[in-house]
């Protein structure tokens, strides 16, 4: 039976790739309040500006590719049993060869009925007023929101559990809930953390920190692991 590697991604390793990170130190994404964008609210007051806005990041998607750190994530699936949990909502993975992706906080390329979450439909050009489900409500970007459930937490956290080596790559472990998925990991196993930031570190047991940015130090730690006995 295959090692099981679980590993945990955030904006630092798409950043690599060129899409930005969610919102800058004064709180706004791509010059808008991340309320105005990112919220039930938002999309209340205002559905041309969130559906103009995600259209916006899903061309923008569309037009990056992986880097070097999502490929090498990928390759360890040669040795191991690999789950990539992500916070990211980009494809980024799945098209560098990434088999198992659970994304926390929703996809870009995937559509949903305003009525009935479990209407989701893959969706890689715009979503315009009008477009509906097959109940006949507006489709909106399946994106997890602020003040809204992370209904996908309840598949990772067993993941997580059964997990022989994690790995948290470009997050710095404050963006809840994700942030508290290394709470589940077993005492005992190998952890490891890569960020390109000077961040304070979780008291986490046997956690080791590669203060690298994603694609030098997951390249790092994937031929590590790869050359392991």
């Amino acid at each position: 039976m295959k090692t099981k590697i679980v590993v945990l991604t955030g904006a630092g390793i798409s950043a690599e790739s060129g899409i930005k990170t969610f919102r800058d130190s004064g709180g706004l994404w791509e010059n808008h309040r991340v309320e105005d964008v990112a919220s039930t609210e938002g999309w209340n007051n205002n559905q041309q500006l969130v559906l103009n806005f995600y259209n916006q990041r899903r061309k923008q998607l569309l037009e990056r590719k992986p880097n070097r750190a999502h490929f090498a994530l990928a390759e360890l699936e040669r040795k191991y049993d690999v789950t990539v949990i992500t916070q990211n909502v980009d494809d980024l993975h799945e098209r560098a060869g990434s088999a198992n992706v659970i994304h926390l906080h929703g996809e870009l390329l995937k559509a949903r009925s305003c009525v009935d979450e479990n209407l989701i439909y893959n969706w890689n050009k715009d979503i315009l007023e009008g477009d509906v489900c097959e109940r006949g409500a507006q489709l909106r970007p399946h994106i997890v929101w602020f003040g809204e459930a992370v209904p996908l937490m309840e598949t990772a956290a067993p993941i997580v559990r059964d997990a022989d080596i994690f790995i948290v790559v470009g997050t710095s472990l404050v963006v809840y809930p994700a942030a508290g998925l290394v709470n589940y990991t077993r005492y005992e196993i190998p952890k490891w953390l890569i960020d390109a930031n000077d961040i304070p570190l979780p008291r986490v047991p046997h956690l080791k920190f590669i203060n690298e940015k994603a694609t030098i130090g997951v390249d790092y730690l994937v031929n590590l692991l790869l050359t392991e006995n």
